[in-house]
């Protein structure tokens, strides 16, 4: 082998280990719409095109006359259109205010963009701001505003925040998003431990939209969680099947501020898990209430130094049934 075929190949397996880095860098990195989000409390991301795999068999509902306004208008459906959902959570100083407790930034991805939107939001907008080189459309709702503005040919950033801040602040990001660990400070601090696959996850202060006086509700059961704690919680497949989803592997994970009141909320937790069990155990067999019961028979409460972790898999007819609108049957099955 002469010199310049050596150094040829030498350069050739060069190149393949950087292609294998990045492409090991990309697989380990946060989505992009994730990404793009601003400094937040709390960051929720939801991958729909494998999530829809639930609801290919259920009967679409009937649109309310305002959107179907919009989709003719627009010609895009958010159920079958929107592909990825990143939301950052900012908790407001004065909770009584036209936000509430909470406002968000969104990046949504999918076919949510184009010419007609455009027209859209310049129909409804009270009025504009150009940005490094985008249209940032403002348009009142509900005693507050929400900032929207297309930032790629497949991405739309949205946010209610008090200021122009955060919007800004995707649009900026926007310019760097090819960078695989970009991102906000929360992201990088915690987005390591969401397991590989998952489908929806969260880390940060999600508890923020659930939250009353303090306290995080879910479903009408007060949790002994604070809101402000920090949770990392994912769904991922629990047996991937290609194309489909065949159930869910659930974990919700905070971290405690010592581990003294870890030791407390995992045993509040499991005295939950087993009140609960006794509550759906005279629910009828339909679908929805099946689901549930083997929801809260795989739910397990683990604690381990400061961190108390929950786990159950979800079976994918639960949420199939609560997408047909099946509410649970109280009366104890015959």
């Amino acid at each position: 082998m002469n010199r310049r075929t050596r150094r040829t190949l030498l350069i050739v397996a060069a190149v393949l280990v950087l292609l294998v880095l990045a492409v090991f860098l990309r697989s380990k990195a946060p989505p992009e719409a994730a990404r793009l989000l601003p400094e937040s409390d709390g960051i929720l991301y939801i991958n729909l095109k494998p999530i829809r795999s639930f609801f290919k068999k259920v009967k679409t509902p009937e649109r309310a006359p305002d959107y179907q306004q919009f989709v003719d208008a627009t010609g895009i459906d958010w159920e079958k259109d929107l592909d990825q959902v990143a939301i950052g959570l900012h908790r407001m100083p004065d909770p009584n205010g036209p936000n509430g407790p909470v406002a968000y930034s969104l990046v949504l991805v999918g076919r949510v963009t184009g010419k007609k939107l455009n027209a859209w939001l310049d129909a409804h907008a009270a009025s504009r701001e150009n940005y490094a080189g985008k249209t940032i459309y403002n348009i009142p709702s509900q005693g507050r505003t929400v900032r929207v503005a297309q930032i790629g040919y497949d991405m739309l950033a949205v946010s209610n925040t008090p200021t122009p801040e955060q919007i800004h602040s995707i649009i900026d990001r926007h310019r760097t998003a090819a960078l695989p660990f970009a991102g906000s400070s929360l992201l990088a601090a915690h987005y390591h431990e969401v397991p590989l696959l998952s489908v929806a996850w969260g880390v940060g202060q999600i508890g923020l939209p659930f939250s009353e006086s303090g306290a995080i509700r879910v479903f009408g059961f007060s949790l002994p969680l604070q809101s402000d704690s920090t949770i990392i919680a994912s769904v991922a497949p629990a047996l991937p099947v290609p194309g489909s989803l065949g159930a869910l592997r659930m974990k919700v994970e905070e971290i405690a501020p010592t581990e003294q009141a870890a030791v407390r909320q995992a045993a509040d937790l499991a005295m939950l898990v087993t009140l609960a069990r006794g509550f759906a155990a005279p629910l009828g067999g339909n679908a929805a209430n099946n689901g549930l019961k083997e929801l809260l028979k795989t739910a397990e409460v683990t604690q381990h130094r400061d961190h108390v972790v929950v786990t159950a898999t979800l079976p994918a007819s639960f949420l199939a049934a609560l997408a047909e609108g099946k509410a649970m049957d109280t009366t104890a099955s015959k």
